[in-house]
């Protein structure tokens, strides 16, 4: 049963690695790989020296940060109050309306809030009545982080909280009984015995997304993007697309990806080995 998975990582994760190569020479399509002349670490340092590239890498940053920030902590919220639902029906049905929007695609959602953020939408229908004027949200450089933060909540949110629902079904439910009968209130056990014993998991999750802290999700932003809205929204991955597959640069594109792949990597190494330091059972290792 493990084998497929095991092929699957090794054809998609491992050997796509030998590809990095790319990065320390001046690639050329038609010689491949072995006839490219290597150049060592020039596209690192005219990467460095090009100003556009240190824009890019803030927004890439600042919305890594945002979704760490605001994004994560949702699910955990989420499962901690659906935990307390104790009519089954009205659980299920809530779990169900929160994980549909996992199976949109970012160009459908990102059409539904081009739609909904719209001089007619139901934003500025609402404003209206009030005698606001109509705003443009979607070209606007204020509101375009909020709006993918706001999406991918919208998104992600009640997918997430499937593997914390799953770890706080494995508590034992002794646990629980024992602080009934000690006048433990829901809301004491949930803080007292739910949420303690559901860190560990918290923990791995959060180590997950720090190691994609600047992986951000290309079809959401590309989908999102507004020529408005490029100096707050342009991040790693698009300019990647842009210069990378449509430019042909593949180098240069190729070293942004190393170097993206870096950061994570010692983010994860770092952050894993705090959450060792202060959590017996904490950390991916």
């Amino acid at each position: 049963m493990v084998i497929p998975g095991v092929v699957f990582l090794i054809m998609f994760r491992y050997i796509p690695l030998a590809g990095i190569i790319i990065a320390f020479q001046d690639y050329m399509i038609f010689k491949g790989i072995l006839a490219s002349p290597f150049v060592g670490f020039k596209h690192f340092e005219s990467l460095f020296a090009y100003s556009q590239f240190w824009r890019v890498l803030k927004n890439t940053a600042i919305i890594g940060l945002f979704n760490i920030v605001f994004v994560f902590p949702v699910p955990v919220i989420l499962a901690l109050m659906f935990n307390e639902l104790k009519n089954l029906i009205f659980k299920r049905t809530l779990q169900t309306i929160y994980y549909v929007p996992h199976f949109f695609s970012w160009v459908i959602i990102s059409a539904l809030a081009f739609d909904f953020l719209s001089i007619s939408g139901v934003v500025n229908s609402i404003r209206g009545l009030f005698g606001f004027e109509p705003y443009l949200f979607m070209q606007s450089e204020a509101y375009f982080r909020p709006i993918v933060v706001l999406t991918s909540i919208w998104r992600e949110a009640g997918w997430g909280t499937i593997v914390l629902l799953a770890a706080i079904s494995g508590i034992n439910p002794e646990l629980y009984e024992a602080s009934m009968v000690d006048g433990a209130s829901r809301v004491r056990q949930m803080f007292n015995i739910t949420l303690p014993l559901l860190v560990p998991t918290i923990v791995v999750l959060l180590l997950l997304n720090i190691g994609g802290f600047l992986d951000l999700s290309f079809e959401q932003i590309y989908n999102l993007l507004t020529p408005l809205t490029y100096p707050v929204g342009d991040v790693i991955d698009t300019y990647v697309y842009r210069v990378g597959i449509v430019q042909g640069q593949y180098s240069s594109t190729t070293a942004i990806g190393l170097f993206q792949s870096t950061i994570g990597f010692i983010l994860v190494i770092f952050f894993n080995s705090l959450a060792r330091r202060y959590q017996e059972e904490g950390g991916m290792w």
